[in-house]
């Protein structure tokens, strides 16, 4: 029983860690928008699913705003490893510096 309270303590920790965000932009007032930019690519107004940057956003003529599909794992080998997005799957994978076709042991961390 004691290990398994360890074990919730440090989940609760770790979660606590993840690094997901949210942002929005206003547009200019008194200008005419047909979309939103993010990082030079021009989105439709309404809801967008997902963008290249792996964000999902609500775009509209007074503002965009956006939250991110990925958390950012800050527990990990931080002198042994380094993270990089993979845009295909919206994750960071955490990989060893020295090499980097083998992964890090670190935590998942799910956003909603």
């Amino acid at each position: 029983m004691k290990s398994f309270l360890t074990f919730i303590v440090a989940m609760d920790i770790i979660v606590a860690m993840g690094d997901a965000f949210c942002m929005s932009k206003l547009q200019s007032p008194g200008k005419v928008y047909r979309g939103c930019m993010l990082n030079g690519k021009l989105y439709p107004l309404g809801h967008i699913e997902r963008t290249e940057d792996c964000h999902k956003c609500t775009c509209s003529r007074t503002v965009m705003s956006c939250c991110s599909l990925f958390s950012t794992p800050i527990a990990y080998d931080k002198e042994n490893c380094k993270i990089t997005l993979n845009k295909k799957r919206c994750e960071y994978d955490v990989v060893q510096r020295s090499d980097p076709s083998k992964e890090c042991s670190s935590f998942v961390i799910a956003t909603g």
